[in-house]
């Protein structure tokens, strides 16, 4: 019985009390993203935001963010992120149909961005050549769209024989 009280005793006296013993915060991060060259067009912008688990997979981002077009100046502004590597896939949906516009061809009709921006070549750039650093506190990225926003095809005349 006396082992079991010293054995108590010493476990409480161990444990910490008061506001020290609530479990500590979690440090966040806000990371705010400037959007360059944003299309006169309207429309609204999308922003999807990657970890490395889920970069392939464009129906579901950690995080999106829709926000009205503004050629003047769009910032997106996250709070509440958990520190990490991520990376941006944006694009101005001018005609605010939901999905980004390609031609026949597969080019874009719509103007789009990734983090760092990265330049696509036949597809998408990987998750390292996109990714940037959140640390805890205060973070700002400018992602610059591509100049497209309505890249008109010829339509043929004639069949080709």
């Amino acid at each position: 019985m006396l082992a079991a009280l010293v054995l108590a005793s010493a476990l409480s006296a161990a444990a910490p009390s008061g506001p020290a013993a609530e479990t500590p915060a979690v440090d966040t991060a806000t990371l705010t993203v400037k959007v360059a060259h944003v299309s006169p067009k309207g429309g609204k912008i999308s922003l999807a935001l990657y970890t490395a688990a889920n970069y392939e997979d464009d129906d579901h981002p950690t995080l999106s963010r829709d926000v009205p077009a503004d050629p003047a100046g769009t910032t997106i502004v996250i709070s509440g992120l958990k520190p990490g590597v991520y990376a941006v896939k944006m694009m101005q949906d001018i005609n605010e149909n939901g999905k980004f516009d390609t031609s026949w061809l597969g080019l874009p009709l719509e103007p789009y961005g990734f983090s760092n921006n990265a330049k696509p070549f036949l597809s998408a750039p990987s998750f390292d050549s996109t990714k940037f650093t959140v640390a805890p506190g205060d973070n700002t990225i400018t992602i610059r769209l591509s100049g497209t926003d309505g890249i008109s095809v010829p339509k043929r005349k004639e069949p080709v024989k």
